[in-house]
């Protein structure tokens, strides 16, 4: 196991994707950073183009907490398609980019190993986006000088940036299953991008407690009516959505002939 998470980790020592995906979460949080600072000076901002003169910022505020909720939602709502982007070019990769499927699958190697590895590489990746969305958001509030920044506001958006990122980790085993399923990347990044909508339609439902894709926009404030907390159920429903995406996965792989 240890060989084949290492070996993962090195294939990606020249991979200009893992650069690629933190300049998006770099850009994400200065896109916040600069919608914060229209708000607090408007004025400033349309004398330099930057604010339309029909722009509504009504119920927008340049403080901490407001800004902490855009760092959230980026790590839940764009950490869903973020994560499927990553998890999806991992897999994909070995049918597309590298054509090493049919040397994968007929190493003497447990199958489940290799998603495993995947996995592992996938979280580690992500915690190492996450990490700089923090540093990130944290050095554009501080040169912001947003009001309502303290340590007990930092600490309470770390515990929500960090819940949002964990959340929407657990879905991404599903898009493994249809990468591998499909053995492309598009079949993947297309499912993450529709339940990405329909979430955010479903969200407004009675019915968002029960999918996985309405509970993460759910619990980075990001969705219509928001129980607070949110029930316990929907934690065991993100559960089961990972335990089933990486049964389902790991079932194809087993099953699948060599290419």
């Amino acid at each position: 196991m240890r060989d084949v998470v290492v070996t993962e980790f090195w294939k990606l020592r020249r991979s200009g994707v893992t650069w690629t995906t933190a300049g998006v979460i770099v850009v994400a949080v200065l896109g916040a950073a600069l919608l914060t600072w229209i708000v607090r000076d408007p004025a400033r901002a349309a004398s330099l183009g930057l604010l339309g003169a029909k722009a509504n910022l009504a119920g927008l505020e340049a403080t901490w907490p407001a800004f902490g909720s855009y760092l959230t939602a980026i790590a839940g709502g764009g950490g869903m398609l973020l994560l499927a982007f990553v998890v999806t070019y991992l897999v994909g990769r070995e049918y597309v980019d590298d054509d090493t499927s049919k040397n994968m699958l007929g190493l003497p190697v447990p199958r489940w190993r290799f998603l495993a590895a995947k996995l592992l590489v996938a979280a580690v990746w992500w915690a190492v986006l996450v990490i700089l969305l923090l540093i990130t958001g944290l050095m554009a509030a501080w040169t912001l000088g947003l009001p309502g920044m303290n340590t007990g506001t930092v600490l309470s958006t770390v515990g929500a940036v960090l819940a949002a990122a964990g959340a929407s980790f657990l879905l991404v085993p599903v898009c493994a299953w249809i990468t591998v399923a499909s053995r492309s990347y598009l079949a993947a990044l297309g499912f993450a991008l529709g339940m990405l909508l329909l979430g955010n339609l479903i969200g407004h439902t009675g019915w968002a407690t029960w999918f996985p894709w309405s509970i993460v926009p759910m619990l980075t404030l990001m969705s219509g009516s928001v129980p607070t907390p949110l029930p316990w159920t929907s934690f065991l429903v993100l559960g089961l959505t990972f335990a089933a995406g990486t049964a389902g996965a790991v079932h194809r792989l087993n099953t699948a002939d060599n290419p």
